[in-house]
């Protein structure tokens, strides 16, 4: 199965590795265009949801390391 790329792929990686490296969801939004953060979110939610995961991960090692 062949799969094109198309401009809004590039769009769509674009925003996955701002995500990743932690680029604020305001600032994406304003990368984007998006009038609304709404869409933003609605359409990024699940990565975004991926990144809290990682930052309450990163948060309870800190935690552990304070009680050692």
């Amino acid at each position: 199965m062949e799969k094109n790329i198309t401009p809004h792929s590039f769009r769509h990686t674009h925003t996955s590795l701002l995500i990743e490296a932690g680029v604020g969801i305001k600032e994406i939004q304003q990368r984007l265009g998006h009038t609304d953060i709404n869409t933003t979110m609605n359409i990024y939610a699940h990565m975004t949801a991926n990144m809290e995961e990682k930052a309450s991960q990163q948060f309870s090692k800190l935690m552990k390391g304070l009680l050692l």
